[in-house]
């Protein structure tokens, strides 16, 4: 796996290395040493699959707060989608900045999403599949979220008019 951080301290963009032949390819997509190496958490409570119907579809921008905070390993198993984080770490130099990544189907990359960020994304293709590796369970008391197009983070999403839902369309605006 090859290992790229981004623009945002801690979150990185990673490429599975694919070993091909005849058949088609093979590529690890999760290594727990080499996590570590990194300085990632590896741990990983819950794993899920959000499928996506319509091209423009947007969920975000979710995360959960202490005691509770996960980090989040992102990939697209089918279609393509525009993924985005936002860090909301304070004290963080990288602090109410967001960095947005194509993933899809074709290209197997994954987004490593530390603890502390937001995460959403908007699906560029029909029928998209998302799938993630969290840190820690659900837990309904520290979910937490902001407003997808909320002026403080200036989010340059790629489709106008997205497919959302009422209760993340109803997010608060983020309060310093």
């Amino acid at each position: 796996m090859i290992f790229k951080e981004t623009a945002l301290r801690g979150a990185y963009i990673i490429e599975p290395e694919a070993i091909c032949d005849e058949r088609g390819f093979f590529a690890r997509t999760f290594c727990r040493d080499e996590f570590e190496a990194h300085g990632l958490n590896s741990a990983v409570a819950q794993c899920n699959i959000s499928g996506n119907l319509r091209r423009g579809t947007l969920r975000g921008m979710h995360y959960q707060s202490e005691p509770h905070a996960e980090a989040k390993l992102v990939q697209c198993v089918r279609g393509a989608l525009y993924d985005v984080i936002i860090d909301l770490r304070p004290g963080s130099d990288t602090y109410c900045r967001w960095v947005g990544v194509e993933l899809s189907g074709l290209n197997r990359r994954l987004l490593y999403v530390p603890e502390g960020f937001a995460h959403g994304f908007q699906t560029l293709e029909d029928d998209t599949a998302v799938y993630y590796q969290i840190s820690e369970f659900y837990a309904p008391q520290s979910a937490r979220g902001v407003r997808w197009n909320d002026p403080a983070f200036g989010i340059d999403w790629p489709l106008s008019d997205p497919v959302i839902s009422d209760k993340d369309r109803q997010l608060p605006d983020y309060e310093r």
